[in-house]
């Protein structure tokens, strides 16, 4: 089935858009309730054997988590008022990263969650995703039939959302547990939080393991999330470990559920090589859950190299960390993600999980007693450089003259040494080029000629 408004990661754009509105997210709340009570009764994954729906009851509790973004509340209160239209119970975590109100649904046995986030993107943009009662992400699937009820309106409801704040305070608990207490006195970490949903998360839970922590990004307004710091920005990062000497540091995206490091050196590290450093020391251990890596097509094939090498085996995904997570489930694997910086360990949280990472890696530097400027070594990346376009329309890419034609001479020419990808991005208007081989000037000249090809086109 295919979707219309969903994205890789639920429905996102410019808040006041056609898309991202009070009016719409109404009208996708009340599809969310009719969706459970029809056809996703029988298709969502649910923490009880069957779901009773006696008089007055409804159909259960549905938990709201939101970023910093200034359009939260107001796209909230909408959600709510349709939720609340179709018999459910809304409920308000306030202000928290997604892996926590991922968390919070699994652990609640809620019916389903519901994130207002835009993630990485601008604070002019945000956006609405689910989550079903075992804390993933809905398929989808499960999207589309969601979608085959948005033509109904909302009714007019009152709204009358329950808030509830121990879900912030479970969910630092939980991350403090993943390490010794007391494990980080002595450390210094410099923590950009992106002005976003993990500003009264990560910094709490470093500092209750001992560390001191240097803030990055721990100001939100409403309007400066992701504005220069974040996953997405890490030069400021890097230069503030070199400044203070920091052990390392770590930053999120607008919503917590991606990570990317910092090693002492200032030396950026992404989600590829963050995973194989968790993924050659579980093979080491022997615990790498059916010996398997799960990443996606954007990673680099040195990856796949260093794993191989390790003893275990990679399992590439289309890109999304939710295809990811269904091929960890279908292969009874525990670890994947995105060079984004989306790692899912699954034997800890349901979801990608920026905290999580971070510790996870934190663990391995504590165990083998290495800085993480050696840790990294375990992988030596190909060659790779990439680039995102911001385009007027997405036009099928098999409908255009030129860029067809570059990117088969390109994968022609670079055989089995390399790779090309080009895709529109699922939640911007632009088109992403990547293009990966054996030296860097053949990559240099390779994206180049891509570049040429999409302007040619008509595209930019």
């Amino acid at each position: 089935m295919k979707r219309q408004y969903f994205g890789t990661d639920g429905v996102r754009g410019p808040y006041g858009g056609p898309l991202v509105n009070e009016v719409f997210a109404a009208r996708l709340g009340y599809a969310a309730v009719q969706w459970l009570a029809g056809p996703g009764e029988r298709r969502v994954q649910t923490a009880r054997p069957t779901v009773e729906r006696r008089a007055g009851q409804g159909l259960g509790r549905v938990l709201i988590g939101r970023d910093t973004r200034g359009s939260g509340p107001a796209l909230e209160a909408a959600i709510a008022q349709g939720l609340r239209a179709g018999g459910a119970q809304p409920i308000s975590l306030g202000v928290l990263p997604t892996p926590a109100v991922a968390r919070a649904v699994r652990a609640s046995g809620a019916r389903l969650g519901v994130v207002i986030t835009a993630s990485h993107n601008p604070a002019g943009d945000n956006g609405i995703k689910f989550f079903g009662p075992s804390g993933v992400k809905l398929t989808d699937y499960d999207e589309a039939l969601i979608e085959g009820f948005l033509t109904a309106e909302a009714p007019a409801a009152p709204v009358q959302t329950l808030a509830s704040s121990g879900a912030i305070d479970d969910y630092i608990a939980a991350a403090v547990r993943l390490l010794p207490p007391g494990a980080l006195r002595g450390w210094r970490i410099v923590a950009d939080t992106a002005h976003g949903a993990t500003c009264a998360t990560t910094p709490v839970a470093l500092r209750a393991l001992g560390a001191e922590v240097i803030g990055i990004g721990d100001a939100p307004d409403g309007g400066n999330i992701n504005a220069g710091v974040g996953s997405e920005h890490p030069e400021q990062l890097a230069a503030r470990v070199l400044a203070t000497g920091a052990r390392l540091g770590l930053a999120h995206d607008g919503d917590g559920d991606r990570c990317v490091l910092c090693d002492e050196r200032g030396s950026v590290l992404d989600g590829d090589e963050i995973l194989t450093i968790l993924a050659t020391r579980a093979i080491t251990l022997g615990t790498l859950a059916a010996g398997t890596l799960v990443i996606t097509r954007q990673s680099n094939l040195g990856v796949d190299a260093a794993i191989t090498a390790a003893g275990g085996r990679v399992l590439r995904t289309d890109i999304g960390d939710r295809y990811v997570i269904e091929r960890m489930q279908a292969e009874g694997a525990t670890l994947g993600g995105e060079s984004s910086g989306h790692i899912i360990c699954a034997d800890v949280a349901p979801t990608g999980d920026g905290l999580v990472a971070a510790l996870k890696t934190i663990e391995v530097m504590l165990a083998t007693g290495q800085p993480l400027s050696v840790l990294r070594g375990v992988l030596k990346k190909f060659p790779q450089l990439t680039a995102a376009l911001k385009v007027r329309e997405k036009r099928p890419l098999d409908t255009l003259v030129n860029l067809p034609l570059v990117i088969r001479a390109l994968e022609r020419e670079l055989g089995a040494q390399g790779r090309v990808l080009v895709r529109y991005s699922g939640t911007e208007a632009k088109l992403r080029l990547l293009v990966e081989g054996p030296t860097a000037a053949i990559v240099e000249a390779g994206l180049a000629r891509l570049r040429t090809a999409v302007a040619a086109d008509g595209l930019l």
